[in-house]
This record gives C-alpha cells, sequence and structure tokens, in this order.
C-alpha cells in the first residue's frame, strides 16, 4: 500500500467527544442539509500544513485543501502569529472606524492586481462578494441582464443560486431573474469539442444569447477562471478575450470568478484570467484569501466602485481589523513561501504522472486543470465519454481509507478533484497519484 511521505509533527492528544457522539448531537441540532464526505465519515481534528489529523492520530494528505480554501497550509505559522498578534490587540471595530489594518491590507491587495483594478470591497464568503459584484454591474451600467455560464458555481445565496447552473445547487424556488446561462465552453465535453475554433463558436452563442434572450444591452459576464465545483473545466485558448469582447461591445463589464482559482493556484499566474490575457472590470475572491478563515473580496475599479456611493452598502464583519490582517498574513505566506511557482512546479509533475495513469486505467477519460486546480474526468467509455459516477465514488472513498483526502464534482459526480494546499510537495504528489492508482486498480 502506498505510504505518505515522513512528517516531523506529532498530532495533540485527542480529548474531546468520540466521533458517535459527536454525530448524535450534530443530527439532532444541526440542519439536516449538512452532508459528510464518504461512507463512513471522516472525523478531522488537527492540521498542520498540508496534513490532516483524525481523533485517533492518523494522518491524512489534503489533496482537497477544504474545498480549495487552504491555500497555504493547516496552522500556518506565519498566518497563525499574525492572529495571534492582532487578536491580543483589536478584533472587530467595523469599517465605520478608521483602523489602519484594513487600510494595510486593501493596498496589499491592490498592489496584486493588474491594470486599474485598485479599490477593494471586503466580505465574507464567495456568495457574497458574487452577489455584490452583481449589484455593482447593474449600478455601473444601468442594465439588468447578467450572461453566466452552464455548469458554473457562483454560489448558494438567493441571488447567487441563480447565477449557478447546476441543477444540484438549485432549490425549486424564483430565481435567476435577468441571468442568462451561455454554453458551457467546455473542450472535452461541450458541444464544439472537436471544433476547427472552439473559442469562437462558444464566443458567438454568447452574442447570440445577448442579442436573443436580451434587450441587447447588458449589466455583465461572468464565468470562473477554471470552473471548480462543474469540475476543473479549462476554457478553450482565447475564449474569454473574444467573449469579453462581445460583452463590452453590449453595455456589460466583464467579471472574473477567482473564488478557486485565485492567489497562484494555477502556478504560471497570480490570478487565473490572466493566462488568458485579459483585464476583468471586477473579480472576486474568497476561499483561499483567508486561507481558511471566512474572508472574501470584490476589487474593481476607482469608476465602477463610485457606483455604490449613491446609497448605503455596509457589511458589518467585512474588513475588521482580524480578517485584515489574517488576509495580508496569506499574502505574505503566499509570496515568503513561493506559493505559486510551487504550484506550478508541483502542479506539473503532478499532472504528468496523472496523464500516465490514463495508460493503465481505461476509466480515465481527461486530466486536466493547471497548477495545483486538477481534475480528473472518470468514463465508462471513453468514446461515448459517459460518466463514470459509482466508480468515481468508489475511488474516492478508496482514497481516503488509503490516507488520501479529494474532492468530487461535475454534474454526474463523475470528477475526482485535487485542489490540495500549495505547500505541497513532490513526495506528496507521487503519494497520491500511487493512492489513485491503487483506488482505480481495486475497483
Amino acid at each position: 500500500m502506498p505510504e505518505l511521505p515522513p512528517f516531523s509533527h506529532t498530532p495533540k492528544r485527542y480529548t474531546g467527544l468520540p466521533f458517535e457522539e459527536v454525530m448524535r448531537l450534530r443530527q439532532e441540532h444541526l440542519t439536516p442539509a449538512l452532508l459528510t464526505y464518504y461512507e463512513k465519515p471522516v472525523m478531522l481534528v488537527e492540521g498542520k500544513m498540508q496534513y490532516l489529523f483524525d481523533e485517533k492520530g492518523r494522518r491524512y494528505l489534503d489533496g482537497f485543501g477544504g474545498i480549495v480554501t487552504v491555500s497555504c497550509g493547516h496552522s500556518h505559522p506565519g498566518i497563525l502569529a499574525a492572529a495571534h498578534d492582532q487578536l491580543d490587540t483589536l478584533v472587530h471595530a467595523t469599517t465605520i472606524y478608521p483602523n489602519q489594518e484594513v487600510a494595510f491590507y486593501g493596498k496589499a491587495l491592490a498592489d496584486k492586481m493588474p491594470g486599474d483594478l485598485s479599490v477593494c470591497y471586503f466580505v465574507n464568503s464567495g456568495s457574497e462578494a458574487n452577489d455584490l459584484a452583481l449589484l455593482m454591474a447593474r449600478l455601473h451600467t444601468g442594465n439588468y441582464d447578467l450572461i453566466a455560464l452552464r455548469n458554473c458555481y457562483h454560489g448558494g445565496s438567493q441571488s447567487t443560486m441563480g447565477m449557478t447552473a447546476h441543477g444540484t445547487w438549485k432549490f425549486n424556488t424564483p430565481q435567476g431573474f435577468g441571468i442568462h446561462h451561455a454554453l458551457n465552453p467546455d473542450p472535452y465535453r461541450g458541444p464544439f469539442a472537436g471544433h476547427d475554433d472552439p473559442a469562437t463558436a462558444y464566443a458567438n452563442d454568447v452574442k447570440e444569447l445577448i442579442q436573443f434572450a436580451t434587450p441587447g444591452r447588458i449589466a455583465g459576464y461572468i464565468a470562473e477562471s477554471i470552473q471548480g465545483v462543474g469540475g476543473a473545466v479549462v476554457f478553450p485558448e482565447g475564449y474569454l478575450a473574444k467573449t469579453y469582447d462581445i460583452v463590452r461591445a453590449h453595455g456589460g463589464l466583464c467579471i472574473a470568478d477567482e473564488v478557486q482559482a485565485g492567489f497562484g493556484r494555477t502556478g504560471s499566474h497570480y490570478w487565473g484570467f490572466e493566462s488568458e490575457g485579459v483585464q476583468p472590470d471586477i473579480v472576486v475572491m474568497a476561499k483561499g484569501i483567508g486561507n481558511g478563515f471566512p474572508l472574501a473580496a470584490v476589487v474593481t475599479t476607482p469608476e465602477i466602485a463610485a457606483s455604490l456611493t449613491s446609497h448605503i452598502h455596509f457589511n458589518t464583519y467585512g474588513g475588521n481589523p482580524l480578517a485584515s490582517r489574517i488576509g495580508r498574513a496569506v499574502i505574505e505566506a503566499i509570496d515568503n513561501d513561493g506559493l505559486q511557482a510551487n504550484s506550478a512546479q508541483v502542479g506539473s509533475h503532478l499532472k504528468d504522472k496523472l496523464i500516465g495513469l490514463a495508460d493503465k486505467h481505461s476509466l480515465i477519460g481527461q486530466v486536466r486543470g493547471k497548477g495545483l486546480m486538477l481534475g480528473i474526468d472518470l468514463v465508462t467509455d471513453r468514446t461515448t465519454k459517459a460518466p463514470a459516477t459509482a466508480e468515481c465514488a468508489a475511488v474516492w472513498n478508496k482514497a481516503k481509507d488509503l490516507g488520501l483526502l479529494v474532492g468530487k464534482g461535475g454534474l454526474a459526480g463523475n470528477v475526482i478533484r485535487l485542489k490540495p494546499p500549495m505547500c505541497l510537495t513532490m513526495e506528496d504528489a507521487d503519494f497520491m497519484v500511487a493512492v489513485l492508482d491503487e483506488a482505480l486498480t481495486q475497483i
């Protein structure tokens, strides 16, 4: 069986409630809408960098980063030190009072943005951030309709559920007024797979959608730089650039959802959209921005930001001193630890190794993604590309039993999602491949 790389950390002895009691209290007092991963859930009680520990002290490699949220590593020492210092100083005052921490953080984040993306609005989650981006686009343009993509995920609030185009994440309630979903530019499963110029074909679909389903003027267009929940889908080269031109020609703003792809995870660039050579008008970020702390942001231009000044818009917790100091510490850790470069190097190694597994396992239809944002599309037939949903669940569960925690995505639940903390090592990557090889072999 594959063995985890050596690691010097010894977890603390767990003295809390046993698994059975935790599950009983959870079932009795928490919403029944909560889900747990795996046929036999694992209870996690401690984390250190790229590893997690259960209540019995067993170590697991975190291959999913708390759903693409732990960017720098669990209990990262630099981030912990900054948080402890701020906890001892001032936790909360809201932005109605000037404080240096939110000012420092705003500048640090703006310094990472290209062009005139220089104004930050801090909130607490990706859903909030996408909701605010939608409001900004409508206020600034004076238009209402917005284009999103099929297979996208932008949140679970009332408005962002309308932007999301995954039936499994949508409740039977009124939603999505003014939202139109274009064809998903998926090079593997999309309708223009194999087309001579898929980028233009998919961009033209956006143009036709605007012409047929809207008044001809739109508020904006939103897309993840790489689709996350949808299964690590990377768009055809040139698609975003062509689509941005079409959107702007029809009065809309271009919104980049960097909730999962941002902060160096793709390796080649700090922001996912940069690899497409485009300049958004609004950028939305969350998850890895706080390394597990509830933090999110919308960054835009001074002109667009001014659209919110006509009335009061306020967020109680967004940009408070503790959140701001932790956010700045995350940026510092990514830079100081060279995590973007590590994502490129280790991610490339991991992807190559996974592609090699396809020669051995016919269940693998495609390995895709960039840096440390990868997906393995499992199929029962490579010609028809029929989703291997049951087999994916079996691999997912078996990987956990072997010491590797991974995600699962795609509309059919047939894509293994690999998005670990960006401190992943080459040895960790080799362990991931060995585990997945063993899991695929066993099923």
